[in-house]
Parts: structure tokens; C-alpha cells; sequence
């Protein structure tokens, strides 16, 4: 008989789950257009006898890594899985199917899956007898799948918007340089946020001020994203920048009425301060990219906190002050305090000789202000697969 679904769950459980939530992010930067997942198999008695996360699109889901580790001792036992196992056949089977075949007792899932290719799975397991509990520490699963559910909800990618400052919150001094405010681990550390996004995305000031490389370094086995310049006239990217060497793909983003001779170009309309943050997304959206790191200035920060097109925020903090220069956000069309994208902090950690403070957006929250071209309405809800 089908049991009903709850939220509760013994220590155990929670345990387990958060292992699974641990093995996921092991996929991060690799799965996409695809979610991070995390699975983990108990045998009748309680013991860890498989474990398993998603690896790469297109490949095994993490249910199959786990049920292949665990054999025969998953039948009568319990599988933990950050998402709802999928019930539809793609490049893999359906997991649902796999978790019954596998005579698994019972099922114990944190985030229900929103595609409607892949949802059901839940009701696929209880109608075969197996036991199902839902929801069991969904908001941390949730938080790790943050860039793939984005997606999915809002049409568009994630968007992570990563900065470096002194404490009285300048990029860089009056007279321009800016190398190096943050610490040698604090750039370390921006590879690793590279190697987990999908496109990294920089403005044409910082093109022309950095001739940026914008390929991930020192993290064995990254797959690199696209770098992607924000060059409305065409005018920023020149034959022989660093970005467009063969480390990683490279896109241009152009008006459609500005003339360039290069070709890894792609043309979307002029808003009211360079180019649109929506048509940009979703253009990026239907080439795969389902995380954007944006590394750009304070310029292009602005347009897209304007666009209500941040979801979390990555500051680096150096315990420098320079008194003078120009501040990390600019233009985001914010007149008065009451208009203010308020963060929740989520982390603050000792990065080298910096503070490296972490903080998301509600997803409640409202755009600051922008046209309505601009709003996070202009994102076209599409089909997603998984």
C-alpha cells in the first residue's frame, strides 16, 4: 500500500541526505544542461552499500551509479536522492523504474522534480508499493541545485555575480588599477566558481582595461565555459585578445546593427544602457548554459541587478581602503533606500587575507527598478530536459 508523503524523517536519514547533497556537488560544472544529483543506497539494515551522483550529461543518473554499487543488498533497503528519481526515458531510463527493478522498500527524496518530461516518479514508486517520503531537507538541496532549478522555474540561467573590493568597496583605484586588490587565494578561489558555471561573462570595459583570459587554471579535469564579452559596438574585442584563444569557447555579444569582422558573434537588441540582459540570457539559455559566473564591472553589474538578473552574490574583501575609485555596482537604477536588493548572507569565510562573503537574492524579492523589457517577466518560460 502506498504510504503518504511527509517532510519527517529519523537522524538517519537526514544524515544520509546530506550525503547524498555532498556527492551531488561533485557534479557541479559537468551536468549541464542537466540537474546535480546525489544519491545514496541503505541496505534493509541501515548501512551505507552504494552511493552515487550524476556525473555528466548524458550519462548514468546518480540512482544508477548507486544501485550498480550496491547490487543485490539495495533489495529491501532504502535510497536517499536529492532529487525525485525521473520517470521518463531520454539519454538514460527513468530511476523510478530502476529503484522498483531493484526491489528498493523504500524512497526518500528532497526536491520534488518541476519538468513535466521527468516528474512523477514519486507516484510511479508508491503505485508499485514502494514506501515515499518527500521533502526531507529540500532548502539544502535546493541551494545546491540553485543554478539548474533557476532554469527551469524563470527560463533563463543563474546568475552569479562575483566581485572583488576593498573594505570601503572600490575596484580599483582613482587612477585605474586594480591588480591585484585581492589575495592570490581569493583568485585561486575564483577558478573554482569558473569551473562549476556554465559561461563566464565580462563587459567591454573590462575587455579593454584587462584583456581578460577568462579559461579556468589550476583545477585538474574543469571543463571550461564559455567566456562570453558584453561588446555592444564591437569595439572592445580586437584579432589577438586572450579570449579569443583556443583554451574555451568564445561568444560575442553585439547590437544587431554594430559591424565586426568576428565570428563567434551573436546579435541581440540595444536596451536603454547597452545591450539587453534578457535577450542576452536567453540566448545563452538556448545554448546550453544554465549558470553564469558574471565577472564584469560595475557597469554591466548594474544592468543586470537593474534586469532583476542576480541570484547570488560573491564578494571578495580585501583589507585594503582606497578612498577613491570607482565602486563595485554602478547604474543598477537605484534612487532611493527603499528600493535596495537586500541579500541574505548565507557564508562568510576567511579567504587568504580577504573575507569572502556570500549572500543570495529572496526569490520574492522584486527588481530594483528597469523598464519592463528588462523585468525578469521578458525570460520565456521553455521546456527543460533532464
Amino acid at each position: 500500500m502506498a504510504t503518504a508523503v511527509d517532510t519527517t524523517g529519523t537522524a538517519a536519514d537526514a544524515a544520509a541526505m546530506r550525503r547524498a547533497i555532498a556527492l551531488a556537488a561533485r557534479g557541479l560544472g559537468s551536468t549541464s544542461p542537466n540537474p546535480v544529483v546525489g544519491c545514496v543506497i541503505h541496505d534493509a539494515s541501515g548501512h551505507e552499500v552504494g552511493a552515487g551522483w550524476h556525473e555528466r550529461a548524458g550519462g548514468p543518473h546518480a540512482e544508477v551509479h548507486a544501485l550498480r554499487q550496491a547490487g543485490v543488498l539495495a533489495r529491501g533497503g532504502t535510497a536517499y536522492v536529492t532529487l525525485e528519481p525521473c520517470n521518463h526515458t531520454g539519454r538514460t531510463g527513468p530511476c523510478a523504474q530502476a529503484l522498483i527493478d531493484a526491489g528498493v522498500a523504500r524512497v526518500v527524496y528532497a526536491v520534488a522534480d518541476p519538468t513535466p518530461q521527468a516528474t512523477g516518479g514519486a507516484d510511479t514508486l508508491r503505485a508499485a508499493g514502494v514506501e515515499v517520503v518527500a521533502g526531507l531537507l529540500e532548502a539544502e538541496a535546493e541551494a545546491g541545485n540553485a543554478a539548474w532549478l533557476t532554469s527551469v522555474r524563470l527560463g533563463r540561467p543563474y546568475v552569479l555575480w562575483k566581485y572583488a573590493a576593498t573594505l570601503d568597496g572600490r575596484v580599483a583605484a582613482q587612477d585605474g588599477t586594480s591588480r591585484w586588490i585581492s589575495s592570490p587565494e581569493s583568485r585561486a578561489d575564483v577558478h573554482r566558481l569558473r569551473a562549476e558555471a556554465d559561461a563566464v561573462v565580462v563587459g567591454s570595459g573590462t575587455a579593454r582595461a584587462d584583456d581578460p583570459h577568462l579559461a579556468v587554471r589550476g583545477i585538474e579535469g574543469a571543463a571550461q565555459p564559455l567566456r562570453v564579452v558584453v561588446d555592444t559596438e564591437a569595439t572592445a574585442v580586437r584579432p589577438g585578445a586572450r579570449v579569443l584563444d583556443d583554451a574555451a569557447p568564445t561568444l560575442i555579444a553585439v547590437a544587431e546593427d554594430a559591424e565586426t569582422a568576428l565570428t563567434d558573434v551573436v546579435r541581440l537588441p540595444r536596451a536603454a544602457r547597452g545591450l539587453s540582459v534578457p535577450a542576452l540570457l536567453a540566448a545563452l539559455h538556448e545554448r546550453g548554459v544554465r549558470s553564469v559566473l558574471l565577472e564584469g564591472g560595475p557597469a554591466l553589474a548594474g544592468s543586470f541587478v537593474a534586469a532583476g538578473a542576480v541570484d547570488k552574490v560573491v564578494g571578495y574583501l580585501a583589507p585594503v581602503l582606497l578612498g577613491s575609485g570607482p565602486a563595485a555596482l554602478t547604474d543598477a537604477g537605484i534612487t532611493t533606500l527603499t528600493e535596495a536588493l537586500r541579500l541574505d548572507v548565507t557564508e562568510t569565510v576567511r579567504i587568504g587575507s580577504d573575507l569572502r562573503v556570500t549572500a543570495t537574492v529572496a526569490p520574492a524579492a522584486a527588481p530594483p527598478a528597469g523598464t519592463p523589457a528588462e523585468s525578469p517577466a521578458a525570460f520565456p518560460v521553455a521546456p527543460k530536459e533532464r
